[in-house]
């Protein structure tokens, strides 16, 4: 009789800890769902802003087009020549940057893109692993009603010796 809820003490246990473990997991796909959520929104800002960057990028190159011009037509003028060279330059340099900027947030938006892949693996992964543990729990459920009806038979048959 001792053994029988010392056995039913230890699945009451196990079952305990089962439930404990899903709720932990529940919590975990939780917080991988919200950080994938925000992995999204991250997302949608970078390509917002490499969307900005595209059309700085494209009126960048329309000024550098355009100042080359203005420095072809204005050879005569060497003070002013210097000066749009200079401001050129710049531009060039500003251009790069952007293009620099741009390649930054293409790479950190396909980091971005991995780390989604791995976390949805992850979930999965956790998710398989719940749904062991709910079938071990139900297993363990028919054992004990299974033990516990062999009991009631037993009891039974003792009161009937």
């Amino acid at each position: 009789m001792d053994r029988i809820k010392e056995k039913m003490n230890q699945l009451r246990l196990e079952a305990d800890e089962s439930s404990a473990k899903v709720e932990e997991l529940k919590a975990k796909v939780k917080t991988l769902e919200q950080e994938n959520l925000q992995k999204d929104q991250e997302i949608t800002s970078l390509a917002h802003k490499n969307n900005l960057l595209e059309d700085e990028v494209a009126k960048l190159e329309t000024q550098i087009s355009d100042l080359k011009k203005s420095a072809d037509e204005g050879l005569q003028h060497g003070s002013q020549n210097e000066a749009l060279t200079r401001r050129l330059q710049l531009l060039e340099e500003e251009a790069e940057e952007a293009d620099k900027t741009l390649r930054e947030a293409n790479e950190k938006l396909r980091q971005t893109d991995v780390k989604a892949g791995h976390f949805e693996r992850k979930v999965q992964a956790l998710e398989t692993e719940r749904d062991t543990w709910e079938s071990k729990y139900e297993e363990m459920a028919a054992k004990y009603a299974k033990v516990q009806k062999e009991l009631e038979e037993f009891q039974i048959e003792i009161g009937n010796i």
